[in-house]
């Protein structure tokens, strides 16, 4: 069962396979987006190059790690 929030498919996005599940809704308080694969992977992309610009700036701080490139 989902919660508010959840979601599911991203692993058929990233990997261009077709979805492993199917969600059947019990009421109509239901909101449902979609996303295209290229979009997806461009978030997960940009994610990732934050995130890994992050541990960057934070690397480039511990004084004992200055003289390794």
């Amino acid at each position: 069962m989902y919660n508010p929030g959840e979601s599911f498919g991203e692993l058929a996005l990233l990997y261009n396979v077709p979805r492993a599940a199917t969600i059947t809704v019990k009421s109509n308080e239901c909101e449902l987006f979609s996303i295209d694969r290229n979009t997806f992977n461009s978030i997960v992309k940009e994610s990732i190059e934050k995130k890994r610009d992050k541990y960057d700036e934070f690397l480039e701080r511990v004084e004992i790690l200055k003289c390794m490139s």
